[in-house]
């Protein structure tokens, strides 16, 4: 069994993995972290390794008692992927977005992929079907864009985010939401479609935590997944461990 832990700036998720699938996912707060790993450890005995990714911080006496508590591998931009890593600045590549590709590898294999991750930005990562990663795109997510309103404006709301009535909005609330959000659905679509014109047998898939909001209302054909940047995490730590 394999244990993920993804830490980000807010939250950090836990996964429990047996046989490439998950058995358990929660979401904890950070200073929490030891105390739900002590609690999976003893009830999921056969767990033996694990992977760590953190965006956010993590105390070097975090990292010690799970080293000492399990096999751990702490992902970063050292840590050996299962594709030809083509960016030209690979030390400064996020290590999700190294995560996600390496989930496209082992779901979508000899295939040319796009993923999108809609999270606080939007990420756009393209892996060829040859297993060369060329890199991709990095623009606002949808909150980013609420606030930046509100931020760089005396007298725009910062408003919840929340799908537009119609395309004319009506009032300046309607109209920041057909703003943001349908500039958003244009951006993926648009950019869904302009690798389309290169790569005819493109497969997309769409993550993060704006993935479910947006999956039905994008005219693109997609394949929605919000477990792939764990499920690419899993495949490092075995890609690692054989």
């Amino acid at each position: 069994m394999n244990l993920i832990i993804d830490v980000g700036n807010t939250y950090t998720k836990l996964a429990v993995f047996s046989n490439a699938k998950i058995i358990h996912k929660k979401k904890v707060r950070p200073k929490y972290i030891l105390k739900h790993i002590n609690a999976l450890v003893e009830n999921y005995p056969s767990l033996n390794k694990a992977v760590i990714s953190s965006v956010g911080e993590i105390s070097e006496s975090t990292l010690k008692s799970l080293n000492h508590k399990l096999n751990l591998l702490i992902f970063n931009s050292e840590t050996k992927v299962p594709f030809a890593n083509k960016y030209t600045t690979p030390k400064t590549l996020g290590i999700d977005r190294l995560a996600l590709v390496s989930a496209s590898v082992l779901k979508f294999k000899e295939k040319n992929v796009l993923i999108i991750d809609a999270g606080s930005c939007i990420t756009y990562d393209f892996i060829k079907a040859n297993n060369e990663y060329l890199g991709g795109a990095i623009s606002p997510g949808i909150r980013m864009r609420y606030k930046a309103l509100n931020n760089f404006t005396a007298n725009l709301p910062l408003l919840e985010t929340e799908k537009p009535k119609n395309l004319t909005g009506d009032s300046t609330k309607e109209s920041i939401h057909s703003g943001v959000v349908f500039g958003v659905l244009n951006e993926i679509d648009g950019v869904i479609n302009a690798y389309k014109l290169k790569y005819s047998d493109l497969t997309v898939i769409l993550t993060g935590g704006d993935a479910k909001f947006l999956s039905k209302q994008l005219k693109s054909s997609i394949f929605a997944n919000s477990n792939f940047l764990l499920e690419g995490l899993n495949y490092i730590l075995e890609f690692n461990s054989n």
